[in-house]
């Protein structure tokens, strides 16, 4: 792409892999096809479409948007306008279901265009936000054969993402030590990071896996690169989202694009994806209510739950919905000059 074509630019200014992270990469290579955009800043695979971002203050001078999905992608989106390095419009995209304050508010003030990806999310932010949820690439997350865990023939039970308290992993974790000696043949896998400050937290589980006689199937699993994702949900019969506080939470969503059925707690968007034809919704923080709806999953008939929540993902959450209605929006603020 030749730099006087840029029209968009999306920074990720965070070096950790995180929900935010993996939606810069999704989405801009849909975006492309539409609008003339690119990528910049760092921990960014090859094959996006990119500008390093010393390049930014010497592109050829036009109007571009920048869509900032951090408080220091909006700082550094507010120095390259006030300082005059760059004709931008701003845009600012949150999930988060707290209310901010200080510098956050201060920032969000100077943005062209809010973006909040649920209702919660919405009625939180000040002025008036798009409404604009995330969505999955179906063509990616899609039913596969997998044995990445190598299971032995178990019928696996997941639980993607970082090993902390606010995941609810404890809550999970109760819930297959009660459940998983009535059901030999289902297995669990607790997938993602332990960073060192829940370095005790996860002793503390491992320790309760073993007092239960479960650490052959009970197992802690290294992070998957987000090319390997859509293989790990292949392996699972069920997905469990346990969270005790979610802005959006993509995993779920992610897990019924590969027809795995969910049980999710009531936060983020999980209970807007989640319908009784492909999984429970559960109140947060509620071990019994947790472990009780996975029983009554493991009851039923999960192939064709997982086969309806890959139809409704298809239906109403997929990536090109979400990539056409901020492209719409990067159109409105161009041609609003």
């Amino acid at each position: 792409m030749k730099h006087s074509d840029i029209e968009v630019i999306a920074p990720n200014l965070n070096s950790r892999l995180s929900g935010v992270t993996a939606t810069v990469i999704a989405l801009v290579p849909h975006q492309a096809r539409r609008i003339g955009i690119v990528a910049t800043g760092i921990a960014l695979p090859g094959g996006l479409p990119f500008v390093p971002l010393w390049k930014l203050p010497f592109l050829k001078r036009r109007l571009r948007v920048w869509h900032a999905r951090r408080n220091n992608e909006m700082l550094l989106g507010l120095l390259l306008r006030g300082l005059g390095l760059m004709r931008l419009k701003l845009v600012f995209t949150s999930s988060s279901p707290r209310q901010r304050g200080g510098l956050t508010n201060w920032m969000t003030g100077k943005m062209d265009a809010i973006v909040a990806t649920t209702p919660v999310n919405a009625s939180v932010m000040p002025g008036a936000p798009e409404l604009i949820p995330h969505g999955v690439d179906t063509e990616v997350f899609a039913p596969a054969p997998s044995d990445v865990f190598a299971s032995g023939g178990q019928r696996l039970i997941g639980c993607f993402g970082r090993v902390r308290p606010m995941k609810g992993t404890h809550h999970f974790v109760e819930a297959m030590c009660a459940l998983l000696p009535d059901h030999p043949d289902h297995s669990a896998i607790i997938m993602g990071r332990i960073t060192p400050d829940n370095a005790d937290y996860g002793k503390a589980l491992k320790a309760r896996i073993a007092e239960a006689g479960l650490q052959d199937r009970i197992l802690f699993k290294d992070e998957l690169p987000l090319t390997e994702m859509p293989r790990a949900y292949n392996a699972l019969a069920l997905y469990v989202a346990p969270s005790l506080l979610e802005g959006f939470g993509l995993t779920p969503l992610e897990a019924l694009s590969c027809a795995v059925p969910v049980v999710a707690t009531d936060v983020g968007a999980f209970a807007d994806f989640t319908t009784p034809a492909c999984g429970e919704i559960v109140p947060k923080d509620d071990a019994a209510a947790l472990t009780g709806a996975i029983a009554r999953m493991l009851g039923r008939d999960l192939a064709a739950m997982g086969q309806a929540g890959r139809a409704r993902v298809i239906a109403d959450f997929g990536l090109d919905r979400e990539a056409e209605a901020l492209v719409a929006l990067y159109r409105r603020l161009l041609d609003d000059t």
